[in-house]
C-alpha cells in the first residue's frame, strides 16, 4: 500500500502525529508520501494541486489518504480528478464550506467554497472514516457532521481531542493506526 498524508493551513509534514504514523507505517514496509504546501503564503487549490502533480501517477487501488483539517478537502479535489478507485480515506478534522473564522475562511476558500462532486469522490474510494472531536477550537463539529452526510459515512467523534495536533497532545494517533490496520 501507499500513503499520503495531506496537513492543513499553516501546517507541514514534521508536525503533530504524522512522523510518527510515517514512521509506524514504514516499519512494515509500506510507502509514505507527506508533501509540503505552501501555507499560509501561496495557499490556494492551483498551487496545492501543482505541488502535488507529481504524485498523481502513484496513485492505485492501494492508495490510502489521510488527510488533517484543510487536508480533506483538498483530497476530495484529488479525488474528482482520479480515475481510480483508492483503498480508503481518512479525513481528520475535516471540513468544507466556511468555518466562520476570517483568517482560515480566507486561505482556505478555494479548497472549500467549490462545488464538489459528491457522486465521483464517493466512487472513487472504497471506505471513508472521519474523525472529529467534541471540543476541536477551528472546525465546528456540524462541518464534520456535514462531510459525514456528504460522503454517507458515520463520524467517530473522539472526547478532548481538540484539533487532533500537538497543541491538544496528538503527537501519536493509536485509534488512526488501529483503523488502518483493520484495512
Amino acid at each position: 500500500m501507499k500513503f499520503f498524508i495531506i496537513h492543513g493551513s499553516y501546517g507541514n509534514p514534521n508536525e503533530n502525529w504524522f512522523p510518527w504514523l510515517k514512521l509506524k507505517l514504514e516499519e512494515r514496509g509500506q510507502i509514505v508520501h507527506i508533501p509540503k504546501f505552501p501555507t499560509p503564503i501561496n495557499q490556494n487549490l492551483n498551487n496545492w494541486m501543482e505541488v502535488f502533480n507529481e504524485y498523481f501517477n502513484k496513485i492505485d487501488e492501494e492508495t490510502i489518504f489521510i488527510g488533517h483539517s484543510l487536508g480533506p478537502s483538498f483530497i476530495l479535489s484529488i479525488l474528482e480528478q482520479i480515475a481510480v478507485k483508492v483503498k480508503a480515506c481518512f479525513f481528520i478534522a475535516g471540513f468544507f464550506g466556511n468555518i466562520n473564522n476570517s483568517e482560515f475562511d480566507r486561505i482556505n476558500k478555494t479548497f472549500t467554497t467549490k462545488e464538489f462532486d459528491w457522486e465521483k469522490i464517493k466512487n472513487n474510494c472504497n471506505k471513508f472514516y472521519i474523525y472529529h472531536s467534541n471540543n476541536d477550537p477551528y472546525v465546528p463539529l456540524e462541518k464534520s457532521k456535514d462531510l459525514g452526510n456528504k460522503l454517507d459515512v458515520d463520524i467517530k467523534l473522539i472526547e478532548g481531542a481538540g484539533h487532533f495536533n500537538s497543541e491538544a497532545g496528538y503527537d501519536k494517533f493509536e485509534l488512526l493506526l488501529q483503523d488502518i490496520n483493520e484495512i
